[in-house]
């Protein structure tokens, strides 16, 4: 039974290392518009080991004919070396900075996909990963990789060649000796791979903690104001403490195997060079090897010996660039759960009949036993205004996540004008729409940028007039730089209403066909409601409008009323309709207009 399991483990170790060597040439496809470059850095690493070997012969050279009997100068000798050394200056010149150039051109290529990916993955993959993680991914991750690809790829090359070429020099200076060292290589190669694999699967395991740490603080400092309104500091310092030892103790076991693989190659190596020294000092008292071929037999056997150490320590950085690339593989190999149709249907650039939901019922990845949206029926005719009202969760996000299209229906369709929109770009689909949320998001960028945000190519003038149909060209001309000041990240210099009305010029001047109102006034005092509320009937007037309702006086100004409850559509009509017919809307708007609490809050 030992024997099985020895050889499944044996196997499952193979097959690792074949998936990890494979995906790291995966990358070799970022690497290939570059060829031109590698083939350069190539020639100058080709010419820079041979320049290197070259003078072992250049100081055989000197010692045995410049220092001879007789000779009468040794300029000559002394000016071939020097130009040996010139060569190997000029071709190390070239091999570093073509090679950096190519670790900083593919690392940024890399950044740039990686990024650009994830922004093409729906909310269903966020679900499940945290951005603290993706993060980690697209910073760390990539400056191992970059490492490799930038240097010790070039590093390995070199002391491959150097080791092959010192090793063929080693056995015409003197096969016997070569021998002796050639003895000891078995040895060598034992522990580069018995603590490789160690090395690489501590790595990953490394990149996996320091990721945890990072998106530890990420959502910590995300949330900084309710840790401290909270006096959660404490806990979060343990926690946040705790996670950081848990990669350092990782960290140290990676470093201990490391650490131990070159000691070892060092120990084995050096101690057949010393011996190998006391049998060449021996030939040459005994006048079978000159000075000169046991000086040059020496400057090979280090050359061999420091490019074993290096390629061993090169090995140990393949390990962890193979963690952190199948890291980056396996966010580059995610597939957007929405699919974009291969051949996608065309859509007005307005709604010119109806949107609608028929039989459309939904679960969330994350919670595939429990329905959010269950069998909805609902046509919403052009123009009209339709307030979504219900408990938390009741199904009123969840119908504008999948009318933005951020996820697909498992049963039912959606339809705008008759066309599926499974069967639209999401892109084009989401052209027509303007989403106010009711956490409104500002970005670190200025108020100008913030509400250009909502249309890229629009002028100042336009972006000026969205403001003051939101009602917040006063707070803004207010700021130390109007228009230019900066927000801060996440709007820290704004209150929670101007942010909202940063929100609401943003979608103003985007001027969408349809709108979608999470409430967009919830977080407004009084007159800046009233102001913001006409502006937001002026824009809404000939668009079709879905509002999430948080406040009884948004369901009054609605054309109809759509009361949800576990994923269903329990009754519809106006305000006044429906309190006279009782149930769950009269229960909501008799508990808010008792209590003068928010009841119809989501």
């Amino acid at each position: 039974m030992t024997d099985l399991g020895e050889t499944d483990r044996t196997a499952e170790q193979a097959k690792k290392s074949k998936k990890v060597v494979t995906r790291l040439w995966q990358l070799s496809r970022f690497v290939a518009p570059y060829r031109w470059r590698v083939v350069g850095a190539l020639i100058a690493l080709i010419f820079a080991a041979g320049a290197t070997l070259m003078i072992g012969q250049a100081i055989r050279l000197l010692l045995d004919k410049g220092f001879s009997a007789g000779s009468t100068s040794l300029e000559p000798y002394f000016i071939g070396l020097m130009g040996v050394v010139a060569v190997l200056a000029f071709a190390t010149f070239g091999r570093y900075y073509l090679v950096s150039w190519i670790g900083e051109r593919v690392i940024s290529d890399i950044r740039k996909a990686v990024f650009n990916h994830v922004l093409t993955l729906n909310p269903a993959f966020f679900e499940i990963t945290r951005t603290g993680e993706v993060l980690s991914r697209l910073t760390t991750d990539t400056t191992l990789i970059q490492t490799v690809i930038g240097s010790s790829i070039s590093v390995a090359l070199r002391n491959f060649l150097l080791f092959l070429g010192g090793l063929a020099l080693l056995i015409y200076t003197s096969p016997a000796l070569a021998g002796m060292v050639l003895i000891v290589v078995p040895f060598v190669l034992v522990p580069i791979i018995v603590f490789g694999r160690m090395v690489r699967k501590l790595s990953r395991t490394n990149q996996d903690s320091i990721a945890a740490v990072s998106a530890r603080a990420d959502e910590t400092l995300r949330a900084i104001q309710t840790s401290q309104a909270y006096t959660h500091e404490a806990h979060d310092r343990v926690q946040f403490g705790e996670a950081v030892e848990l990669s350092f103790r990782i960290a140290i076991k990676r470093i201990q195997a490391r650490a131990w693989l070159t000691a070892l190659v060092i120990l084995l190596i050096f101690g057949a060079i010393d011996f190998v020294l006391w049998s060449g000092a021996t030939a040459v008292v005994d006048g079978s090897m000159s000075a000169g071929t046991l000086a040059s037999f020496v400057f090979y056997a280090v050359v061999v010996a420091g490019s074993m150490g290096s390629l061993s320590e090169v090995w140990g950085d393949l390990q962890r660039a193979a963690g952190a690339s199948e890291r980056l593989l396996e966010i580059l190999a995610e597939v957007p759960t929405v699919k974009v149709a291969e051949n996608p249907l065309p859509i007005g650039d307005s709604v010119t009949r109806n949107i609608k939901f028929d039989a459309v019922s939904f679960h969330y990845p994350s919670r595939p036993d429990t329905a959010a949206l269950n069998g909805i029926d609902l046509e919403v005719a052009k123009g009209e205004t339709i307030a979504l009202v219900g408990p938390s969760g009741a199904g009123k996000t969840t119908m504008f996540q999948l009318l933005l299209r951020f996820y697909d229906p498992q049963s039912g369709k959606i339809t705008i004008d008759g066309v599926n929109i499974a069967d639209v770009d999401p892109t084009r689909l989401r052209a027509l729409m303007g989403l106010v949320p009711q956490d409104a998001v500002i970005f670190a960028d200025t108020a100008m940028e913030n509400i250009r945000y909502g249309r890229p190519e629009a002028s100042d003038a336009e972006v000026r007039a969205a403001a003051d149909a939101a009602v917040a060209t006063e707070f803004i001309e207010a700021m130390p730089e109007g228009f230019h000041t900066e927000f801060g990240e996440r709007g820290v210099k704004l209150s929670g209403g101007q942010k909202q009305r940063i929100a609401i010029a943003r979608a103003i001047l985007r001027d969408p066909d349809i709108l979608l109102l999470d409430e967009a006034t919830s977080a407004l005092d009084a007159e800046s409601e009233r102001m913001v509320q006409i502006a937001l009937e002026h824009l809404m007037q000939n668009r079709t409008t879905l509002v999430i309702a948080h406040r009884l006086a948004t369901v009054l100004n609605a054309d109809r009323i759509i009361v949800l409850e576990h994923g269903r559509i329990v009754t519809q009509g106006t305000h006044d309709e429906l309190m006279k017919e009782g149930g769950l809307y009269a229960k909501l708007a008799k508990l808010q207009f008792d209590t003068g609490r928010d009841a119809l809050s989501a």
